[in-house]
């Protein structure tokens, strides 16, 4: 049996792809920083996965002293490690890079064969980005490791897209600039499958969203929708919203205005990529509505 490691275990991709690595004969070893998560379903209905692991091994990326071992008699290795809902402690340079680095390093080390990392869609344009920068960093160092890898490109998660019916459920949506620019977000399932699927590929780079493209505006549309609600949604003009972002740079910590920039960029620019999976947008709002204190129609 394939021996496989999981890094980010807890967060919304990696409890999804944990559970498809053990549907798929996987004996598979988790790292966390704190286990409990792996029991607990997740935020936007990630599923508790502490039963489809075989081993957890508890210790913080960001720290080497204590992932002694972590990748011993395993030929795979995952990580969706990252910094976007962890603490202000850490900044995206000690997560986003460093930490994937330190777990690139015993892959190394221990004779793993195939490196999986999931980065962004667009990443390589991306880079004036603190956050996207770290990861691209990261995504450099496998570029010059004599390690196999695949590095993974989505778009936004179905997670991301849960503001949306946020701001619906309040009243009211935001949008940046007029909403014409296209996204396909990808539901954690069926993210899942193709990082699976990638192991045994041979591809070193592969982009991926989900079935079906909207723009920001039919995504806000579908929210209201969705809740039953009359779409009320108001237009930020962009280089305004630019120009606040870059005004807030001395009043704020460095992960809010990173952020808050990336959302800025991201807001002005399609983002389509090859279509994956079957999950619909709509189904996973009337799914979550509840959980965000909505209600269906």
């Amino acid at each position: 049996m394939q021996g496989v490691l999981v890094a980010g275990s807890t967060g919304y991709l990696g409890k999804y792809v944990t559970r498809e690595f053990k549907r798929h004969g996987y004996w598979v070893r988790a790292l966390a920083r704190n286990p409990k998560k792996l029991e607990e379903t997740g935020p936007f209905l990630e599923p508790a996965v502490r039963d489809q692991i075989d081993e957890v091994f508890v210790g913080e990326a960001t720290r080497p002293e204590t992932l002694t071992g972590l990748c011993k008699g395993v030929e795979a290795v995952f990580s969706s490690l990252g910094i976007t809902r962890q603490k202000e402690e850490y900044t995206f340079t000690e997560v986003d890079y460093q930490a994937n680095k330190n777990i690139l390093e015993l892959a190394l080390a221990s004779g793993v064969k195939k490196f999986i990392f999931v980065s962004v869609a667009g990443g390589k344009q991306l880079r004036n980005i603190d956050v996207i920068d770290a990861r691209e960093r990261l995504v450099d160092e496998l570029h010059n490791s004599k390690l196999d890898y695949t590095i993974i490109r989505p778009t936004g998660y179905f997670s991301d897209m849960t503001e949306f019916l946020n701001m619906a459920v309040s009243g009211r949506v935001y949008l940046i600039g007029h909403g014409e620019f296209r996204i396909n977000p990808i539901h954690g399932a069926d993210l899942a499958r193709v990082c699976i699927d990638a192991v045994k590929g041979s591809e070193k780079e592969m982009e991926a969203g989900g079935p079906e493209t909207f723009t920001y505006e039919e995504v806000a549309e579908l929210a209201f929708s969705v809740l039953g609600k009359e779409p009320k949604i108001t237009h930020i003009p962009a280089p305004p919203y630019s120009l606040a972002v870059k005004l807030m740079y001395p009043f704020v910590s460095s992960r809010t205005y990173t952020i808050s920039k990336f959302y800025a960029t991201v807001a002005q620019m399609d983002c389509v990529t090859p279509p994956y999976g079957t999950h619909t947008l709509e189904d996973y709002f009337k799914e979550i509505a509840p959980a965000v204190g909505g209600g269906g129609p």
